[in-house]
């Protein structure tokens, strides 16, 4: 984070939120669980709130998020949430199914964390900075 500072890349600041976690689960050792857990607390709703709630605290992940905000002011709000929400899926679950690989001894022999972080940011910054569609307003369907 010190090295992104004010960027207005939307890539760096993406980067802060996938870097860390892979650099952690590969310091755990093989097999480890911390990636798969944090799935299963994920699909839970009050665990999910509550973790969300702990982590939204911590200064260098509200910077983060700032900082992604700042990049990304053009895109509306809601699809900025939207597009949060899909992108905490993919970190979660991308580092779940790599610490299972690991585990069972199926994960391919050049793939590392590093690799992983740098398609998971790929993606993000994709899926974060893509163009957006302008629906009409959602109409609800009563009939056959």
């Amino acid at each position: 984070m010190a090295e992104t500072g004010d960027s207005r890349d939307v890539r760096d600041w993406v980067g802060c939120l996938v870097r860390p976690v892979p650099e952690h689960l590969a310091s755990l050792g093989v097999p480890s669980w911390h990636a798969r857990f944090a799935a299963q607390v994920m699909t839970d709703p009050l665990m999910r709130a509550l973790a969300t709630d702990e982590a939204l605290v911590r200064p260098h992940l509200r910077a983060t998020l700032d900082g992604l905000g700042r990049c990304l002011a053009a895109v509306p709000a809601q699809v900025r949430a939207e597009r949060g929400n899909m992108a905490r899926h993919l970190i979660t679950h991308t580092y779940a199914e790599r610490e299972r690989a690991l585990a069972e001894g199926t994960a391919p022999p050049h793939a590392t964390w590093e690799h992983t972080a740098d398609a998971l940011t790929d993606a993000i910054v994709g899926l974060l900075t893509a163009p957006v569609t302008h629906p009409h307003p959602a109409t609800e369907h009563t009939g056959p």
